[in-house]
């Protein structure tokens, strides 16, 4: 009976473990494949807040955010 229902339960953990894992490696690939957000946007972003941006500087924060995924 005990054995039973803890066995039920490690089912659920590795379940839920192996689920988790899953989950992640498809979010990271999609994320990957289909960035937030581009070149064109961080520009946008700069230049409202009152700079122009250079493409280096552009090409600099892309690079930061897509080492940070």
């Amino acid at each position: 009976m005990i054995g039973d229902i803890l066995l039920v339960l490690l089912g659920l953990v590795i379940g839920a473990v192996i689920g988790f894992l899953i989950a992640r490696t498809v979010t990271k690939k999609y994320m990957k494949k289909n960035p937030p957000i581009n070149e064109k946007m961080i520009e946008a972003m700069m230049t409202s807040m009152g700079r122009k941006p250079s493409q280096k500087q552009v090409r600099q924060v892309m690079n930061q955010m897509t080492k940070n995924m």
